[in-house]
């Protein structure tokens, strides 16, 4: 699926490299998240509405929205916006798919993290994307109002 995803040059320039520098593609675990991780359900009638969602991305791609690294930069914030948004409505499924509060190891998490996931985020349940947004992408700037 990784190939796919990256068989256009938008994606393979740009969201790739960054992901490749994430703890998603390497970790002291050895555990790799690929694309579909992270954006495709892994079943059922959401996997479905996703791939077509997907054809959006296909026709953008076709037409030449995001055809040059000026182009997609110019839709980041956008795109990342949609895939945020995305993830608050099923509460980070895809995330939860291989996190979990209860499996968290918070002893060994740095005394920030540790203060946040446990005292903050778990007795919460806060969907993961509230606070990990840009965890495998760099982070969108906020739009200029100039």
């Amino acid at each position: 699926m990784l190939e796919f995803c990256i068989s256009c040059h938008e994606m393979r320039a740009t969201v790739y490299e960054e992901y490749k520098k994430s703890p998603h593609y390497s970790n002291p675990s050895g555990v790799r998240v690929t694309c579909s991780d992270c954006h495709v359900p892994r079943s059922g009638l959401a996997m479905l509405v996703r791939k077509i969602e997907a054809a959006a991305d296909i026709y953008h791609t076709v037409v030449g929205t995001i055809s040059t690294p000026e182009k997609f930069e110019a839709r980041r914030r956008l795109l990342a916006e949609r895939v945020w948004d995305s993830m608050l409505k099923n509460d980070s499924r895809e995330c939860r798919a291989c996190h979990s509060y209860e499996a968290m190891a918070f002893h060994k998490q740095s005394n920030e993290a540790r203060q946040k996931m446990k005292l903050e985020a778990a007795p919460n349940n806060k969907s993961c994307i509230e606070c990990h947004k840009g965890i495998a992408h760099k982070f969108p700037p906020e739009p200029r109002d100039d």
